[in-house]
C-alpha cells in the first residue's frame, strides 16, 4: 500500500455518495482522485488529503484514479509528503474501490511463486473440511482434531464474512502459538493470513496445495452479523462453504451452533443461524456433527433440525465427546465459557473429532 499526501485541485463533478476530484500528490504521478464523502468527508479546493495512490502506482486497471483516504481543511497542519510505502510484490488487491485498499501477493496470480500449483490444482481428492457456524469454533475444532491426529496439519480459511483484518483475531494468534494452527489462508476482501486467495473456492484449494494442510477449517472471522431475519446474517456462510467445498472434492464436515445460555430465542436449541444455512444455504449433502447432550437438550436439537429438514440432504453423525486439550487457549462466545454454555462448545468439539476421523 502507498499513501501519498496531496492537494485538492478542484472537483471535477460530483453525485450523491462521491466526488471526482483534481489533486496534486506530493509525489508520484495522477491527478484524479475519487472521494467518498461518508467516509472522509467532502472535499474542496485547498484541502489537504491523504491519497491512496496503489492502484495508480502499479498501473492497475481500477479505475486509474487515487482514492482520499483522510482530508485536512485548508486552515489546518499541512502534513507532506509519503505516508506509507510498504508494496507487497502482487498486484491483486483487497478491499477494492476503498480508500484503504491494498496490494496484496494473492497465491493465484503470475508473480506468485506458486502460480503453477494454483493453475493445476482444481481438487482436494475428499480432503476433510470443517465449516464452521462462528470463528468461535475454530480454536475448539482444531484442538480436537490435534488430539486425534497431533501430527495433522491445520489449516484455518477465513472467509471475509466477517472481519476483513486477519490480525485482529486473538484467539488465532493463540491457536498458532498453542500449536493449534500450522497455516493460515485470508480469502476475498480479508486479508493478512499466511496465504493470501482471490475467493473462497481457491482458499480451500490453497491451503493443501500450497499449505500442506491434511485438513481445513472455514469460518468467518469475528464479529458474525445478525439481524433476527431469515437471511439477513453472517451464518450463511457456513452453507456458501459447504458449497463451495463441494465445488473442489472436498468432504465437507458442518459444526452446528447451539446454545442453551442465549437468552435470544432464535439461538436457543440450534440457532436459526446453523438451521438456514443447512437447510437452505447449502445445495452440497455436509456430514453434520451432533454432539451427545442431556436428554432435555438433545430433544430440543434433534427437533429443530428435524423441523428445518436438515436430513433432507445431509449425514448425521453423533458423537459422544467432551471438551479436548486446548493447550493453553483460552475459550469465550458471547462473554461465557464453557461451564456456562456447555452445548456450544461440544457441538464444535464434535465436529473436530468427525474430520479427525476423516483422517
Amino acid at each position: 500500500m502507498r499513501l501519498v499526501w496531496g492537494d485538492v485541485l478542484g472537483v471535477e463533478r460530483e453525485r450523491a455518495g462521491i466526488q471526482r476530484l483534481v489533486v496534486r500528490p506530493d509525489e508520484g504521478s495522477g491527478s484524479v482522485a475519487i472521494s467518498y464523502p461518508s467516509l472522509s468527508g467532502a472535499c474542496s479546493p485547498g484541502d489537504r488529503v491523504l491519497l491512496n495512490t496503489t492502484a495508480v502506482d502499479l498501473a492497475l486497471g481500477t479505475g486509474g484514479a487515487h482514492v482520499v483516504v483522510a482530508r485536512l481543511g485548508a486552515g489546518e497542519v499541512r502534513p507532506a509528503g509519503v505516508a506509507l510505502d510498504d508494496p507487497s510484490g502482487g498486484h491483486v488487491m483487497k478491499l477494492r474501490y476503498t480508500p484503504v485498499q491494498r496490494d496484496v501477493l494473492a497465491v493465484e496470480e503470475p508473480v506468485s511463486p506458486h502460480h503453477a500449483v494454483m493453475a493445476e490444482a482444481v481438487s482436494l481428492d475428499g480432503m476433510p473440511v470443517v465449516c464452521c457456524a462462528l470463528h468461535s469454533h475454530v480454536p475448539i475444532v482444531a484442538a480436537a482434531i490435534r488430539e486425534k491426529n497431533p501430527d495433522a496439519r491445520i489449516a484455518y480459511v477465513m472467509t471475509d464474512g466477517a472481519a476483513l483484518p486477519y490480525a485482529l483475531s486473538d484467539v488465532m494468534d493463540a491457536c498458532t502459538d498453542a500449536g493449534l494452527l500450522d497455516v493460515s489462508v485470508s480469502c476475498g476482501q480479508a486479508f493478512g493470513a499466511d496465504i493470501e486467495a482471490v475467493n473462497l473456492h481457491s482458499g480451500i484449494v490453497a491451503a493443501s496445495h500450497v499449505g500442506d494442510a491434511d485438513v481445513a477449517l472455514v469460518a468467518i472471522g469475528p464479529g458474525v452479523v445478525g439481524t433476527g431475519t431469515a437471511l439477513g446474517h453472517g451464518g450463511v456462510a457456513q452453507g456458501e462453504a459447504i458449497n463451495a467445498c463441494a465445488s473442489v472434492g472436498a468432504r465437507p464436515v458442518a459444526s452446528l451452533r447451539i446454545s442453551f445460555a442465549d437468552a435470544r430465542e432464535r439461538h436457543r436449541g440450534v440457532s436459526h443461524h446453523a438451521l438456514t444455512a443447512l437447510s437452505r444455504i447449502a445445495l452440497a449433502p455436509a456430514l453434520v456433527a451432533v454432539p451427545r447432550l442431556g436428554d432435555e437438550q438433545q430433544r430440543h436439537v434433534d427437533d429443530d433440525l428435524e423441523r428445518a429438514g436438515v436430513w433432507r440432504r445431509h449425514e448425521r453423525r453423533d458423537v459422544e465427546c467432551g471438551l479436548p486439550d486446548m493447550l493453553g487457549v483460552p475459550l469465550r462466545t458471547m462473554g461465557r465459557g464453557p461451564a456456562d454454555d456447555p452445548a456450544f462448545f461440544l457441538a464444535a468439539a464434535a465436529a473436530g473429532y468427525v474430520a479427525a476421523e476423516l483422517l
